[in-house]
């Protein structure tokens, strides 16, 4: 059996479809041509690399608060999506709820964009999705995460689900304050780590040997129980080629053993999205 036919489960990816829900007026980015993709066509490229289920994640470009399109992927998925969604911080409790009852399971903190500071006041939002049982996922970059822990450390029960690797400066080596801080967030037990997007630090091309060692290290730190792995499709700002395929192929190199690609692919990330 290879990596093809074995069970998975996309954890980072998101849905663009101009066509059918327009990108707000105000937007920062408006993704286009490849960079752009329908549930539909995302339902398809997964049933071609035999693929599951997918956590949906609102992205900041084209749509921010604006979850309609994300909804939508979720209801026409029969059953397969679940969601993470993008929400202004003074959210109420009753429009978490509803969201949650659409299928959302949590939603995006992105300070690799907004910076750190937007989110500092953000500490009722945060009380409010532990009170639901949601998770709260964060994209920092660098050394972003230590000044957001305190932050973090308001809803010591919320669940965190970290993406990209945490997204590290490579050159700075595996001690850096940020990457160090999250390895210490594994060893906590409290966090899941997305392996996922490794272009979007790696200074080298596919197969991003560069980004080898710090993988290797959230292994160690978080393990297989708190591991999962995303696409990142449609490769939004895309700095060279990236197919789905090539990707699934590296994971079956990173992790050769099929009982720790069935691990990383398809019981944790299960157990991630039954529990939220």
């Amino acid at each position: 059996m290879n990596i093809f036919d074995e069970p998975k489960i996309d954890c980072h990816n998101h849905i663009f479809d101009p066509q059918r829900f327009p990108y707000a007026s105000d937007t920062h980015y408006r993704p286009s041509g490849q960079e752009s993709g329908s549930a539909d066509l995302f339902l398809a490229v997964l049933d071609a690399h035999g693929v599951q289920k997918a956590l949906v994640v609102g992205p900041n470009s084209g749509y921010g608060t604006d979850n309609r399109c994300l909804l939508d992927a979720i209801a026409r998925s029969a059953g397969r999506f679940k969601g993470i969604a993008v929400v202004d911080n003074g959210i109420a409790l009753d429009a978490l709820a509803a969201l949650q009852a659409q299928g959302i399971v949590g939603v995006a903190f992105n300070p690799s964009f907004l910076g750190v500071a937007y989110y500092l006041q953000a500490g009722e939002l945060l009380k409010k999705l532990e009170r639901l049982g949601m998770l709260l996922q964060v994209q920092v970059e660098r050394d972003q995460l230590p000044a957001l822990m305190p932050l973090l450390d308001v809803a010591p029960r919320l669940r965190l689900l970290i993406d990209h690797c945490g997204k590290p400066q490579v050159e700075a080596g595996l001690r850096q304050p940020g990457f160090a801080a999250l390895l210490e967030l594994g060893r906590s037990g409290r966090a899941v780590v997305k392996l996922s997007g490794f272009a979007k630090f790696s200074q080298q091309p596919h197969p991003h040997e560069d980004a080898w060692p710090f993988v290797q290290a959230l292994v160690d730190a978080f393990t297989l129980e708190r591991c999962v792995w995303g696409s990142d499709w449609p490769y939004l700002r895309a700095t060279e080629r990236i197919d789905y395929g090539v990707q699934l192929k590296l994971v079956e190199r990173l992790f050769p053993d099929p009982a720790e690609r069935r691990k990383l692919l398809w019981e944790t990330p299960l157990q991630l999205l039954a529990g939220a």
